[in-house]
């Protein structure tokens, strides 16, 4: 479950929340009863309700990046979000977005590339650009080499650069936002625990033989 409390249908009072809510839930109450086209629980949505301003301009960013207008070629664009989902370690962003990738027709040798992206032969020299320019977005907290930069200002618009930056770090935002409040299927348990020892370990230094 998410870490914060889900708002009912009931509860809402907010116009533009509640078409949200008939848009991707029809008739239904998301909370008792979850779920979406995507095979996603829907929580999102419902946890971004309990600020509607916040929902409101998190909904209007997905209309911007998806807006006829933009320059930037939708495939690049979704590469970029996929691996800034995998990047950043959210299963929900990366999930969603090889969906993306499947529906703009981008071959599944390609959509299964993206976390190795780097020692891959399916992405064309343009892609590459785009997939390193992602990592230094996201891995590098906007580090980028000059010689990245150079390769994608070698095939893409300062427009279009612009709004890559734009998009791939916006959905960096909503992929460390969906790992903290635990929404969707980044509600899962941290993987770095300590393994318990045998019943018999001696606590001691590792680099003690028993002398």
């Amino acid at each position: 479950m998410p870490r914060l409390r889900e708002i009912p249908r009931s509860e809402v009072a907010d116009k533009g929340t509640l078409k949200l809510y008939d848009l991707l839930f029809g008739d239904r109450d998301p909370v008792s009863d979850p779920g979406t086209a995507t095979g996603a629980r829907g929580d999102w949505w419902t946890v971004f309700a309990s600020s509607p301003d916040v929902l409101r301009h998190a909904a209007q960013g997905f209309a911007l990046y998806r807006d006829p207008a933009r320059k930037i070629d939708p495939v690049l664009r979704e590469l970029a979000q996929t691996r800034a989902g995998w990047a950043r370690g959210s299963q929900f962003v990366f999930s969603q977005h090889c969906k993306s990738l499947r529906g703009l027709g981008a071959p599944e040798d390609k959509i299964a590339a993206v976390p190795h992206w780097q020692v891959s032969l399916v992405f064309d020299e343009r892609e590459r650009a785009v997939l390193a320019y992602a990592d230094g977005l996201v891995l590098d907290g906007g580090r980028i080499a000059d010689g990245v930069f150079a390769s994608l200002k070698a095939f893409l618009t300062d427009e279009e650069i612009l709004e890559l930056t734009y998009i791939t770090c916006l959905y960096e935002m909503h992929a460390v936002m969906s790992r903290a409040l635990r929404t969707e299927f980044d509600d899962r348990d941290e993987p770095v625990v300590e393994v318990a020892a045998p019943e018999d370990f001696k606590a001691r230094d590792f680099m003690d033989t028993g002398r």
